[in-house]
């Protein structure tokens, strides 16, 4: 920590004086200026957008060469002798951008984001899934269940899980509508077909499906290609992990059209015993380009078969203690082969044997994407979606009661079972752009949106019940939301951003659940969503912006499948976000503070319902508060070192544990005070230093997360310890020829858990905790090749 806070220091106080560059850019026939042409150092991590008379400020060396770029213009590069006037033309083909660019924050926009371009997410593409991919942006922890990144694996940003973050892909939503969280192994090798993510951290901008409490990512997929391509990939490494990507393109065919495809494959055992994967999926592309209109149709899909490890690794087995397994053996009542199971399987245990205990499910997306240029200053979004899922995950329960499944008094057998989902998710979003006055802009966007989901569970053994319904439900949701955004250039320097949003949400479900539970509910929310930011040009070189924000979210299906007695209520979040911003010829700072205040926020206490299952409580008020520091150091043309640091108090106030006492046969609830929300690291820090010499680069990553909580007492005694991985990445491409990458992760054999869960109770007189954790790989590879032809 101590050499950490030294080169936050040294990089904070570190003044850099290279040439001062500015100019203006315009369009060419009308000599009008561009307001928010991105303008950068080509090469360096260096950039900045015009104002609104089109002027822009860098620094660079005298040797650069300056990139411009705007959306319905071609990109042009000059030297910086030629830049102080660039004239852009407009181009004959609308750009993919524009389906992306109404949901996504820009420098004006005064709050804190990042983008991944389709080169950085490449250099690490070899099989595992896009949160792995995503690992080494600011505030990001990551986490997989199979253990090497292939499978299940999730996202949490600033603490918030995936329910809590709204993950679109060219702005249509792709979070369930009903847990609200993202199955990114129902996207298999997606990344493949992404040309750039942007990751707004907080509230962020308005945008459409779930509410963005932690954060959101936003994807757009492949791009314009003038040009026929092939592209082959092939990667490969430890856990029998295998992944096959084939890519093509027509290029521009008859003037107007394109076509696009891939095809993939991804199987791996996983570092956890029997973790499986077999995943495969496909994407295609139909665009046409116009003068003044642009459409595209996406077709996705991806099916998965994975084996489960959602029942983590007993405590006492992580530890590798004997006795206290034995412990745990005797109060769980495990049987023989469990047992043995336990004892004998090492950090790669898993809790389940039976030998089709899988996952298995396919979605099918359909995307229709346009966008018209109505008139000068003026263009539309307008855009249709189309998801069909299905799927079910089998289970083998031993020793089940008949009753239980609506059989009647039946002897105790052993059971093998499938629960169903069946859904279909349908709408519409657009966005209405205006960008024709020197000093206003303006966006008018929103989305209709429905799903449908029928749950229902069959019997497969015993062979005589095979096909027996035991439950079904049906649920429906309606989400509409409406936004409105502007940028007014105030004053010289000075620029303001709003952004309103309005959105309603109805939610009907109705039939039964597992275990006899009724469900018979309809909800109708309305939210109220304003955002408001300030952003001062201080120099050339640096800036100040400044957001309050509001956002607002319904409670999931199992919050109401769960808590039969009493209805949850909404979660609120108010998010104040500060930042500074600098760049020299070598380096560039950003600094931001945020305080995210949370009224009503569900977590778990400890509360069960009448067949034991965990239940969400809202509680009062809660907060997370941290600052996230960005550095970017240019040590010479062939070093370059970026990093990025998230310091953060993350705290529940006035939190009440519940625990069963089966003694006393009832509940009791425990005050804590002001505690730690769970799975709030302290302290999150990750950073790639990069060498490159000619085809060749290398680079080393590392990525530290502090302590997390797996409950929200604050007890030591319930936590993942802190960990530290550092990978080595290689890469080497040939002159027309094929690219090699070599990934080496945790080259240190760090021995850890990035994930857990913990349950307590009273009995005999003493507290019983069992906490179970994710082990992570250790030391493992990955090596790839790929040829683009």
């Amino acid at each position: 920590m101590k050499k950490l806070t030294t080169l936050l220091f040294l990089f904070c106080t570190h003044v850099m004086f290279g040439q001062k560059v500015e100019g203006i850019v315009f369009d060419q026939e009308t000599n009008a200026p561009l307001w928010g042409a991105s303008v950068s150092v080509k090469g360096s991590q260096k950039g900045n957008v015009t104002d609104s008379k089109g002027r822009y400020q860098l620094a660079a060396s005298s040797n650069s060469t300056i990139s411009v770029s705007f959306v319905g213009y071609e990109p042009v590069e000059v030297p910086v002798e030629k830049s102080k006037q660039i004239g852009l033309k407009k181009s004959n083909f609308l750009q993919d951008e524009v389906v992306v660019r109404a949901t996504r924050a820009d420098e004006n926009s005064a709050m804190a984001y990042s983008n991944v371009s389709a080169t950085e997410l490449g250099k690490s593409n070899l099989g595992q899934d896009m949160p792995m991919l995503l690992n080494f942006t600011p505030s990001v922890v990551t986490t997989s269940d199979a253990g090497a990144g292939v499978g299940y694996t999730g996202i949490r940003i600033r603490g918030s899980d995936a329910t809590r973050v709204n993950v679109t892909v060219n702005g249509i939503p792709m979070n369930d509508s009903e847990s609200q969280g993202t199955f990114w192994v129902n996207m298999p090798d997606f990344a493949s077909s992404v040309n750039s993510v942007q990751i707004q951290r907080g509230v962020g901008t308005s945008t459409n499906g779930a509410g963005a409490f932690g954060g959101s990512v936003n994807m757009q997929t492949n791009t314009f290609e003038p040009k026929a391509y092939g592209e082959a990939n092939a990667s490969g490494g430890s856990f029998g992990t295998l992944k096959t990507t084939l890519k093509f393109g027509s290029g521009l065919l008859g003037g107007k059209f394109t076509l696009d495809g891939r095809l993939s494959r991804i199987v791996s055992d996983g570092f956890i015993d029997r973790a499986s994967s077999n995943l495969i999926s496909a994407y295609f592309s139909a665009g046409y380009f116009g003068a003044k209109s642009f459409a595209r149709f996406n077709y996705f899909t991806g099916n998965e078969k994975t084996y489960q490890s959602w029942y983590g690794t007993p405590e006492s087995r992580v530890n590798g203690s004997v006795a206290e397994m034995k412990a745990f053996i005797d109060r769980n009542y495990l049987s023989e082969s469990d047992a043995n199971n336990l004892l004998t399987s090492g950090r790669r245990y898993n809790y389940y044997i039976y030998d089709n205990q899988t996952d298995n499910y396919a979605q099918d997306h359909f995307q229709l994407i346009t966008n018209h240029r109505l008139a000068e200053a003026w263009n539309l979004d307008l855009n249709a979606h189309y998801t069909y899922g299905r799927g079910y995950f089998e289970e083998f329960k031993p020793n089940a009661d008949l009753q239980s499944y609506g059989l009647g008094a039946k002897p105790i057998v052993d059971v093998v079972r499938r629960k169903w989902l069946d859904n279909d998710f349908y709408g519409s979003t657009f966005a209405l752009n205006y960008a024709g006055s020197q000093k206003f802009k303006f966006t008018f966007g929103g989305a209709w949106n429905r799903y449908i989901g029928r749950h229902y569970g069959l019997l497969v053994a015993p062979v005589a019940f095979a096909g027996h319904e035991w439950y079904r439900s049906r649920s429906q949701k309606t989400d509409l939301n409406l936004y409105a955004k502007a940028n007014w250039d105030l004053a010289t320097a000075w620029n303001a951003y709003l952004d309103i949003q309005f959105r309603t949400v109805g939610y009907r479900m109705l039939g039964t659940a597992d275990k006899f539970l009724t469900l018979d509910s309809d909800n109708t929310y309305s939210f109220f969503n304003p955002k408001f930011g300030l952003t001062h040009q201080i120099s050339e070189k640096s800036k100040v912006y400044g957001s309050v924000s509001a956002g607002s979210k319904e409670p999931s299906r199992q919050d109401f499948v769960d808590n039969a007695t009493a209805v949850p209520r909404p979660e609120y979040l108010q998010d104040y976000e500060f930042g500074y911003e600098r760049s020299g010829l070598r380096y560039g700072l950003q600094l931001n503070g945020y305080f995210m205040n949370y009224q009503d926020q569900l977590v778990l206490t400890g509360a069960v319902n009448s067949t034991g299952d965990a239940i969400r409580t809202n509680v009062e008020k809660s907060y997370r508060l941290g600052l996230e520091a960005v550095l970017n150091y240019q040590f010479s043309k062939r070093l370059i070192w970026s990093g990025n640091v998230t310091l953060s108090q993350n705290r529940i106030q006035n939190f009440q544990e519940k625990m069963f006492d089966y003694d006393l046969n009832e509940e009791v609830v425990i005050n804590h005070g002001n505690t730690d929300i769970a799975y709030s690291p302290s302290v999150i820090y990750g950073s790639t230093l990069t060498y490159t010499l000619g085809a060749f680069e290398a680079s080393l990553l590392r990525k530290f997360v502090g302590k997390q909580y797996l409950d929200n007492t604050s007890d030591d005694a319930r936590s993942l310890k802190a960990y530290s991985t550092h990978d080595i990445r290689l890469k080497y491409t040939m002159k027309k020829g094929p690219a090699f990458t070599l990934l080496l992760n945790n080259v240190l054999n760090e021995m850890y858990s990035s994930n857990g869960y913990t349950y307590s109770y009273r009995y005999g007189g003493a507290t019983t905790t069992e906490n179970f954790y994710y082990p992570q790989a250790g030391f493992n590879f990955l090596l790839g090749a790929s040829i683009r032809f």
